[in-house]
């Protein structure tokens, strides 16, 4: 009875510890300037579309290279790896996955479901709940964004737009716009005005409203001190000002993070309420990342991109319940098996 509770014991801890290493968060790793081991999972109960693998390829690519840019020749992604269910047919190409799996993603692909919190059901996201600089969970992307090209026009290219969710995922930034709060008011020399939230304030745009079917400019609200309900802040599309990413990363001219100089600090957006007023890339540049880099002349290399396809797995331990066998060196058995599988 006593090496039988011994074993109990033993498997619970087996159990426990597998539990544990199924939800383990990122490991993605930082050497020098590159990024390696980037983990992307198409959810198991999504159909077969190879069209979804060649986009994920795709995007982690121009990804790279725009971040290369927007940090300063500093970050650049150098190894990514998707995972394909098992539920989807095998190739030779595909090679058995090891130890990733979906639950362990950095990247995760599915269809929205159960996601009232947005808006827009196609919109990426990026799960942080840490804080500011605090690293986040992992970024969602759905199928329909990465195949349908008709949401580009939302979003801009896929790869901006994963620099801008990596950037609430690796470094703890966050939006810098607001669409539940669109406007606020500015004093500026003594002078009120109602402005849109963004970074940075050199962004032009028109402020306008749907009115039976037509656009027209937006009138001023006496109570509010704000636009009328509905108004809109409209970008152009041609603009001089390369920032910001964690505003619109789908303006051409929008190549790199507000930092000091070209933030904003009046505008309501949740980069200024959780980070305390700062810029983003002054948040980025206080990160470990920006600690143990510099930059690099030359552009990186593209990433390389290692098809992985989920297994089956079965785990089976046989213990010595003899008389030798007590319940230290049980535990160090177990310990040693989970070191190493």
């Amino acid at each position: 009875m006593h090496y039988t509770n011994q074993v109990a014991t033993c498997l619970l801890q087996l159990t426990l510890a597998l539990t544990l290493v199924a939800v383990g968060g990122s490991t993605v790793e930082l050497q020098g300037n590159a990024y390696q081991g980037l983990l992307v999972a198409i959810n198991p109960r999504e159909p077969e579309d190879e069209k979804i693998i060649s986009n994920i390829e795709d995007m982690v690519k121009e990804a790279s290279a725009y971040l290369f840019n927007a940090t300063k020749q500093r970050f650049y992604f150098k190894s990514v790896k998707i995972l394909i269910p098992r539920t989807w047919g095998p190739k030779s190409e595909y090679l058995r996955a090891r130890t990733e799996s979906y639950d362990k993603a950095d990247v995760i692909v599915a269809t929205a479901t159960a996601r009232p919190f947005l808006k827009k059901q196609d919109e990426p996201y990026t799960l942080q709940y840490e804080g500011c600089g605090k690293r986040g969970r992992y970024i969602h992307f759905t199928p329909n964004f990465l195949l349908n090209d008709t949401l580009l026009d939302d979003y801009g290219p896929r790869g901006r737009t994963f620099v801008h969710e990596w950037a609430h995922l690796r470094w703890g930034v966050y939006d810098e716009y607001n669409d539940d709060a669109p406007f606020y008011v500015s004093v500026d020399s003594g002078k009120t005005n109602v402005k849109a939230t963004r970074c940075s304030a050199d962004i032009r745009g028109r402020y306008r409203v749907q009115d039976q079917g037509t656009q027209r400019p937006c009138k001023y609200d006496h109570r509010t001190n704000l636009y009328e309900a509905g108004c809109k802040f409209l970008p152009y599309k041609r603009q001089s000002t390369p920032a910001s990413i964690m505003y619109m990363q789908n303006l051409p001219s929008v190549v790199e993070f507000c930092n000091s100089t070209t933030h904003n600090g009046q505008a309501t957006n949740m980069q200024n309420k959780v980070c305390d007023y700062q810029s983003t890339w002054d948040v980025i540049r206080n990160s470990t990342d920006f600690a143990s880099s510099s930059p690099i002349t030359g552009p990186p290399p593209e990433p390389n991109v290692t098809l992985l396809q989920a297994q089956g797995r079965v785990v089976c331990l046989v213990l010595d319940v003899s008389g030798s066998m007590d319940q230290v060196r049980l535990n160090i058995s177990v310990s040693k098996i989970l070191t190493n599988m």
